[in-house]
C-alpha cells in the first residue's frame, strides 16, 4: 500500500536506533522484528540495560515520516516500538496509524505508566516492582519520583482492556516474584496468567543462569511463563540486537 507524506513537521519523535533483529523476549520470541527505539523515559530503574534511552538519553529527532521510511526500508512485517518509554511521545499515535496503513504488525513495549488511545496488535507491559528504584543514597530525586511513577493500575487496565497483551515482570529476587503475585490482587481475573512471562534480571548467561535455577520451577508452581531474554543467549548483550 502506498502512502502519501505526511509533512508533519512539528510533530517529532526522538529515536535512539532502528535496527532488524529477532525478537527475544514474550510471546513472540523467535520472530524477525525491526526494533524502533524512542529515546526518553519517564522512570530510572537501576538495571536498565539501555541506559542510552533513558538515563542519558541519545539521538536525533525524526518526523513520523522519516522514522517511518527508516523503518520501512528493513522490510520486515513486525514492528516493535521500545524505549526508553515510547508512550512518552505524543506523535506515537500518528506513527502506529501510518505502520498500520503499511499492514504492519505493531508491538509497543511500556512500563503501564502513560496511557495513549492507538493501533497496535500486541501491548507488552512490563511494570516495574518495588526493587527497580535507583539508590536513594546516590540518586535521591531519582528514587523518589521513580517510585512515585511506576505503578499505574489504571493506565495498565485500560490497556489490556484495549489490547491483545504481555505482562513481563524483571525478577532479580525470590521477594520480586512475591511480588508479582500481591500485584495480581489489584484485578479480578483480569490477567491471563498465560500472558503473565517472568523474566530473570540480568545481562549476561552466568546470571540469567543463576536466577532461572529457581525461578524457572517458581512459574512453573504458579501457572506463569519464564521468559529466558534470549536475544542475551544469542547475540550477548550488545546494541543492534
Amino acid at each position: 500500500m502506498q502512502r502519501e507524506p505526511l509533512n508533519r513537521k512539528g510533530a517529532l519523535i526522538r529515536i535512539c536506533e532502528i535496527y532488524a533483529s529477532n525478537q527475544g523476549e514474550g510471546l513472540l520470541t523467535g520472530t524477525p522484528s525491526v526494533f524502533v527505539r524512542t529515546s526518553g523515559c519517564n522512570l530510572r530503574c537501576w538495571f536498565c540495560d539501555t541506559p542510552f534511552a533513558s538515563w542519558k538519553p541519545e539521538g536525533p529527532h525524526l518526523s513520523v515520516d522519516e522514522v517511518l521510511t527508516k523503518t520501512l526500508a528493513l522490510n520486515v512485517r513486525n514492528i516493535v516500538i521500545t524505549g526508553g518509554e515510547p508512550m512518552i511521545h505524543r506523535p506515537l499515535v500518528e506513527l502506529c496509524q501510518a505502520l498500520r496503513d503499511q499492514e504492519k504488525h505493531i508491538t509497543i513495549e511500556t512500563a503501564g505508566t502513560v496511557y495513549q488511545s492507538l493501533e497496535c496488535d500486541l501491548i507488552s507491559i512490563s511494570p516495574k516492582l518495588a526493587s527497580s528504584a535507583p539508590s536513594a543514597e546516590t540518586n535521591g530525586s531519582w528514587h523518589a519520583t521513580h517510585q512515585a511513577r511506576r505503578e499505574r493500575l489504571d493506565v495498565v487496565r485500560k490497556l489490556i482492556a484495549e489490547h491483545d497483551y504481555q505482562l513481563k515482570f524483571v525478577i532479580d529476587s525470590p521477594r520480586d516474584a512475591d511480588e508479582v503475585l500481591r500485584y495480581f490482587e489489584h484485578f479480578d481475573e483480569e490477567i491471563e496468567r498465560s500472558r503473565v512471562l517472568l523474566m530473570p534480571q540480568g545481562t549476561d548467561i552466568e546470571s540469567l543462569q543463576r536466577h532461572e535455577e529457581w525461578l524457572l520451577p517458581w512459574c512453573q508452581k504458579h501457572e506463569m511463563r519464564y521468559c529466558p531474554r534470549a536475544h542475551i543467549l544469542w547475540y550477548g548483550n550488545q546494541r543492534g540486537t
